[in-house]
C-alpha cells in the first residue's frame, strides 16, 4: 500500500504520503486562496521527500469536506485526475473525521471547521474515530444548545469561543491524519465513501433571478 492523501476543504493545503504502516513524507500550507497554485507543488515535494515516483501510488485519498466549494473543488478535482491517470482507486474521508482523528479525544466532542459567512461546519463525535451526527452547516448561536459543555477542535471552534468555550487544537486539517485513518479503515476492510464533494449550501456564485437568454435572430 502507498497511499498519497490530500486535503483543501480548509485553509490548509495538505498532502502526505502512507506506505501501509504509517506516514513517510507530509506538507501543509495554510492559505485559503491559493489551493490551486499550492497543491501540485506539495504533491511533487511529498514525493520527493519519500524518494518515490508518483507511479508507485497505489490508492488516493481525498477530503471530501465540508468546505467552501472554490477550495475543495481543487482538491477533489486532483484527486480524480491524478487516480484516472493512474488507474488506482480514489477514497473520499469526511474533513471533520480527519480533525477527530488527529484530536484523539476519548469522550464526546464537536468538530467545528470555518464556514465563512458567520457559520461554522460542524459535527459530533463520540471518540475520534466515531460520528454521531452527519456534517451539518449552522450559526455558532444556533447549535449552542446542542454543544454545550463539550471539548471542541478546528478553526470554526476557536473563533467562536461564546458557543465553544473549551475549544483547542488542531485547527485545520492534516493529509497525515487523512492517510493514517484511511490506511486504518482498508486494513480492516471498511469501504471509504466516493470522493463526491460535501458542500452544504450552493455556491456564492449564481445566475442573476432576472437573467435572460439572448438567442440568435
Amino acid at each position: 500500500m502507498l497511499l498519497l492523501a490530500l486535503d483543501t476543504a480548509t485553509p490548509a493545503v495538505t498532502v502526505a504520503l502512507h506506505d501501509g504502516g504509517d506516514v513517510i513524507a507530509s506538507s501543509s500550507q495554510v492559505d485559503a486562496r491559493r489551493h490551486g497554485e499550492l497543491l501540485l507543488p506539495a504533491i511533487d515535494r511529498v514525493l520527493a521527500e519519500a524518494g518515490v515516483r508518483l507511479d508507485a501510488v497505489t490508492g488516493i485519498v481525498a477530503g471530501i469536506g465540508p468546505g467552501p466549494y472554490t477550495g475543495l473543488r481543487v482538491g477533489l478535482m486532483t484527486a480524480d485526475t491524478l487516480g484516472l491517470a493512474l488507474g488506482v482507486p480514489v477514497h473520499g474521508v469526511c474533513t471533520l473525521d480527519g480533525l477527530a482523528y488527529a484530536a484523539d479525544l476519548t469522550g464526546p466532542f464537536v468538530v467545528a471547521t470555518d464556514a465563512r459567512r458567520k457559520e461554522v461546519y460542524w459535527a459530533r463525535y463520540a471518540d475520534s474515530r466515531t460520528r454521531l451526527t452527519d456534517p451539518a452547516v449552522d450559526r455558532p448561536a444556533d447549535i449552542a444548545g446542542q454543544v454545550k459543555g463539550l471539548p471542541a477542535v478546528g478553526a470554526g471552534a476557536l473563533l467562536y469561543p461564546d458557543t465553544f468555550p473549551s475549544a483547542h487544537e488542531p485547527e485545520h486539517v492534516s493529509a497525515a491524519a487523512l492517510a493514517r485513518l484511511a490506511a486504518e479503515k482498508l486494513a480492516r476492510g471498511e469501504e471509504l465513501p466516493a470522493p463526491r464533494p460535501l458542500y452544504l449550501r450552493r455556491p456564492d456564485a449564481q445566475v442573476p433571478k432576472n437573467y435572460k437568454v439572448v438567442t440568435p435572430r
